[in-house]
């Protein structure tokens, strides 16, 4: 049945018929999709009656022409399973989604491009949206309400006040989208703020604001610049996100109930962003710089009502009770919770070290200047770079220029030290008269996705030098790791760990029926864990997040297996499954940090 929903001054209407939006933000690329409908009936159990997504370009479109919507990537599937449930659906499929996900859901490919502008009318760059939206907009336009589809309105960019002021770009979107058949109701999103709001709307297009908390003053603000138009928060932040070296964030119920109290007297419309926030896996999380670099924590469990392996919290019963005060809910009914199990110890029998077989693992790139990953066609994970050094040279510095984003060092095979972006202090190296070999492995931790340093390579994006001496001639080995690789794997008790020095461990461990699980990895350094083939992201004994969630479809009966890469070595390479989650110890949400100001979101 085709359905209008509609902007009408101040009300939304549905039908001809007044409608509050209640809505709680769920990516479905966060998620494995056996639990999907999971978390979308607990959404809907809460008391809400719509859902909101992003669209993350870089995982439907990983390499340019090539493009996934499988998997994880199944976002006709995400939206037809909140369809049946009953829900309306709010899309979010601008180009730029920020997110704290990797380059703020654009693909790294873009970078190959030298000259490109990002998030403008760039022609080159408007050209690849153009080719993206080709394949994306066709499968949204089915699943439209005026073609009797569940979603309701759809986003032309996401927060670009934030960013620029480019009226033709926006309005070359919104084109974009009508033009391709998106019928329903268009909007944007900004914060409360005059500049924002005047960079990042359109006249005619529907606005709305984001924050999370001082709701009055921020609709009083949207209010000077759109009098007759609902009130709506698009993104109510009511918890928060982690950087690796930071604490883990936390805001209190009632705090969030009560501004969710405060927004819906005014009879203003929220979307929750989260209300369930998953996790960043594999490669995909974000980063921030506002004085340096930080990049994101694997779990983006966001403190928000469904934790981030899907369990109601406080938090979700104390937004459900303020909801019950304006809008009818039938008595709570949710699913049956999902089995969490203790697997225990995990002893991983095999390594194989990583500087020992690079020539089997990747193709070599040469080159004069160190070049960085997307120039050699490189979109994640780790890459080495390799050169002669002379000798002797007695207590020359060496430099990385840039590092991006964190490198180890080592001559002849010895590790000498590490360089990290945001403290990038160089290292005193002593060289024989005979030279020695250089090497330099670098991870990207992830790209920045919100702010005007969007543009990230990675590697080394400038040089090399001892003091002041470039160093030239370089052999090149990118590593995307995406998945575990094929090894000359030893067993661990033929062979002498060596500390400091990148390997790969495996083990295996029995299950007989599959559950919910929590990789703990206590001991261990840095690096990225994987289970089945599956990456489930980084590990960091800096903390906070101290185990990594290991959905139970990822398991089967029977022999499962581990694979870590290590980057400093594991002298007692043990590692355990736990049944319950630890993010690391917390710290409560400051209120400067809800409020939206030029510097948000960081």
């Amino acid at each position: 049945m085709t359905v209008r929903f509609e902007a009408v001054g101040n009300q939304f209407m549905l039908n001809g018929e007044p409608i509050r939006i209640i809505s709680g933000a769920i990516h479905y690329f966060r998620v494995v999709p056996e639990y999907w409908k999971d978390r979308l009936l607990k959404l809907k159990a809460c008391g809400f009656n719509t859902v909101e997504t992003y669209v993350a370009w870089n995982v439907h479109e990983p390499e340019e022409g090539q493009f996934c919507f499988e998997g994880l990537a199944d976002l006709v599937q995400f939206i037809q399973v909140a369809g049946d449930l009953g829900l309306h659906v709010i899309v979010r499929p601008s180009p730029y989604i920020c997110a704290e996900w990797e380059f703020g859901g654009l693909p790294a490919w873009l970078l190959r491009y030298s000259d490109i502008r990002l998030r403008c009318s760039d022609p080159l760059y408007l050209s690849k949206v153009d080719a993206y939206y080709d394949v994306l907009i066709p499968k949204l336009t089915p699943l439209l309400c005026s073609n009797g589809g569940p979603i309701i309105a759809v986003q032309i960019e996401n927060e670009y006040g934030s960013y620029g002021n480019d009226k033709a770009y926006l309005e070359y979107l919104r084109q974009g989208l009508i033009s391709r058949g998106v019928d329903v109701l268009l909007f944007t999103s900004d914060g409360p703020t005059d500049s924002m709001l005047q960079g990042g709307t359109l006249p005619d297009v529907l606005a709305t604001v984001n924050f999370g908390s001082k709701a009055m003053e921020s609709f009083a603000k949207f209010r000077e610049y759109r009098a007759d138009e609902p009130l709506m928060c698009m993104e109510y932040w009511n918890g928060w996100f982690d950087h690796w070296m930071e604490k883990h964030h936390t805001r209190d119920a009632a705090d969030v109930a009560a501004v969710l109290d405060e927004m819906l007297s005014a009879d203003a419309s929220v979307n929750f962003y989260m209300f369930h926030g998953g996790t960043n896996f594999g490669f995909y999380n974000g980063a921030n710089h506002i004085k340096t670099y930080e990049p994101t924590v694997t779990s983006y469990d966001y403190d928000s009502p469904l934790s981030e392996s899907g369990e109601p919290t406080e938090k979700y019963y104390a937004v459900r009770e303020v909801l019950q005060k304006y809008v009818d809910i039938p008595p709570i009914s949710l699913p049956e919770p999902i089995l969490r199990k203790r697997y225990g110890e995990v002893r991983l029998t095999e390594c194989a070290m990583l500087l020992q077989q690079l020539d089997s693992l990747t193709s070599k790139s040469s080159g004069i200047n160190p070049l960085p990953m997307e120039k050699l066609g490189q979109n994640y994970g780790f890459i080495v770079y390799s050169t002669w050094v002379s000798g002797p040279r007695h207590g020359q510095d060496l430099h990385l220029q840039d590092v991006h984003d964190r490198a180890q060092v080592f001559m002849d095979g010895s590790y000498i030290g590490s360089v990290e972006r945001w403290n990038p202090q160089p290292i005193r190296v002593h060289v024989p008269e005979s030279g020695a070999r250089l090497t330099i492995l670098v991870e990207n931790m992830g790209r920045i996705n919100y702010g005007p340093l969007l543009k990230d390579y990675k590697g080394i994006t400038e040089g090399v030098r001892l003091d002041n001496q470039f160093l030239f001639g370089w052999d090149m080995y990118p590593l995307p790791l995406s998945k575990p690789v094929e090894l000359d794997y030893a067993p661990i008790g033929k062979m002498n760990v060596i500390s400091n020095e990148p390997a790969f461990y495996r083990g295996t461990f029995e299950v007989d029926a599959a559950a919910d699980t929590f990789l703990r990895l206590d001991g261990w350094k840095k690096g990225v864990a994987y289970v089945n083939g599956f990456n489930l992201g980084r590990y960091w004994e800096r903390g906070p997040q101290k185990t990594l969630y290991v959905p139970g479809p990822l398991l089967r009966s029977g022999t499962n297996e581990i694979v870590i890469f290590e980057l400093h070595g594991a002298i007692d390479p043990v590692v355990s499954l736990e049944d319950l989650p630890d993010l690391g110890s917390t710290t409560a949400v400051e209120q400067e940090i809800i409020s939206f100001s030029d510097t948000e979101e960081v």
